[in-house]
C-alpha cells in the first residue's frame, strides 16, 4: 500500500510540475511558427531550453500556472472549493497586472462583478467564452479532486471553470482534463480511458471532444486556433499519445506553435501525471520559478511546487 501510495504523490508531482515546466518552455515560444523549438533546439537533451524571451526570464511560469498555484492555496488554506476565495484571489492577481493575462479572464476578473455572476454576464455581452483559460489552471485541482472519483472531480473541474468562463465548452474541457488526469494518477492509461470519458461530456460538446480526442485526429486538422479549449485539449492529448516520454511530449506540443505556453501546460500535466516526476528534466525543474503578481511579491520554486503537488494529493 505505502510503494501504491508514493507512485500515486510521484505522479501527482509530475502532475504540477510537469505543468509548469510546460509553461514556461513554451511561453517565449507563443504565437510564433511550427517547429520553431525544435528549430532552436533540433537535439533533445542538449540543454539550454529553458532560455526565456519574449518578455519571459529562463525558467519562468507565465499566467497559466501563477493561477494553478493560486488556485491550489485555496484548496489547501480553505480546506476545499471555496469559490469566492478562488475569484478574490484571482482577481487580486489580476489587478496587480501581471505580465500576461489572457483577454477573457481579465475581463471577467477586472469587471467589478460579484464572483457567481461575472462569467455569465461577460458571456450573454461578448458570445465569445471559449478560451483555454480554465484549462491551464487546472493540474493543481485535478490532483487535488483526484481521489474523490470521477464524478466529483468532473464536477469540481465544471464549476472552477464557470468562475471566468462562461461557455459549456470551457467547463467540459476541464471536467475532460480533470478526469484524465486522475486517471493517471491512479496508474491507469489516459488515452485508453478516453471511450469511457466521452459519454459523460455534456451532450451538446461531446461530438466537439469526440472529434479532437480520435485516435485518428492531428493538430493540423484543427478548424479552430489551439487558444481555444477543445483544441487545446486535442492538441495536448495527441501529443500524449504519439510520443513515448515526458520530453518528447513537450517538445511536440511546443513545436505545435500557436497558443505554446498553454498546450505544452497541458501536456506536461498529463505527460507528467502518466510518467512521474522522475521523468522531468532536472535541467528545466532547476531554474523553475513561478512569481505571483499582487502577493507580496512571492515566487515559488520547483521545490515548493513539488511540496504543493504532495499536499494537494494528501
Amino acid at each position: 500500500m505505502r510503494g501504491n501510495q508514493e507512485a500515486r504523490r510521484t505522479r501527482a508531482v509530475g502532475a504540477v510540475v510537469g505543468s509548469a515546466v510546460g509553461d514556461a518552455l513554451g511561453g517565449p515560444f507563443e504565437f510564433g511558427p511550427e517547429n520553431a523549438f525544435s528549430a532552436r533546439f533540433p537535439a533533445p537533451g542538449a540543454g539550454g531550453e529553458m532560455c526565456g524571451g519574449g518578455g519571459w526570464d529562463p525558467g519562468e511560469a507565465t499566467d497559466d500556472t501563477q493561477m494553478a498555484v493560486l488556485l491550489a492555496e485555496s484548496l489547501l488554506e480553505r480546506g476545499g472549493l471555496d469559490l469566492a476565495d478562488v475569484f478574490a484571489r484571482f482577481r487580486r492577481w489580476a489587478a496587480a497586472d501581471p505580465k500576461d493575462i489572457g483577454l477573457q479572464t481579465e475581463a471577467v476578473l477586472t469587471g467589478g462583478m460579484p464572483w457567481d455572476v461575472a462569467a455569465a454576464v461577460h458571456f450573454r455581452t461578448s458570445q465569445r467564452a471559449a478560451g483555454n483559460g480554465s484549462l491551464m489552471r487546472a493540474s493543481t485541482s485535478a490532483v487535488h479532486f483526484a481521489s474523490a472519483g470521477r464524478a466529483a472531480t468532473m464536477d469540481a473541474a465544471r464549476r472552477i471553470a464557470a468562475l471566468t468562463h462562461g461557455d459549456r465548452a470551457a467547463w467540459e474541457g476541464t471536467a475532460i482534463l480533470h478526469e484524465l488526469i486522475r486517471v493517471a494518477l491512479e496508474g491507469g492509461d489516459p488515452v485508453a480511458a478516453l471511450p469511457g470519458v466521452l459519454p459523460l461530456v455534456h451532450a451538446d460538446q461531446r461530438e466537439r471532444y469526440a472529434t479532437v480526442l480520435a485516435p485518428d485526429w492531428h493538430p493540423d486538422l484543427a478548424t479552430e486556433f489551439n487558444g481555444a479549449v477543445w483544441p487545446c485539449l486535442g492538441s495536448a492529448v495527441w501529443a500524449l499519445r504519439t510520443t513515448s516520454g515526458f520530453e518528447e511530449a513537450i517538445r511536440a506540443a511546443i513545436d505545435l506553435g500557436g497558443d505554446t505556453d498553454t498546450v505544452a501546460a497541458v501536456t506536461g500535466a498529463l505527460a507528467g501525471a502518466c510518467h512521474g516526476a522522475e521523468s522531468i528534466p532536472v535541467r528545466w525543474t532547476e531554474p523553475l520559478h513561478v512569481p505571483l503578481p499582487g502577493f507580496g511579491g512571492r515566487v515559488l520554486r520547483g521545490a515548493e511546487l513539488a511540496h504543493l503537488a504532495r499536499r494537494l494529493a494528501g
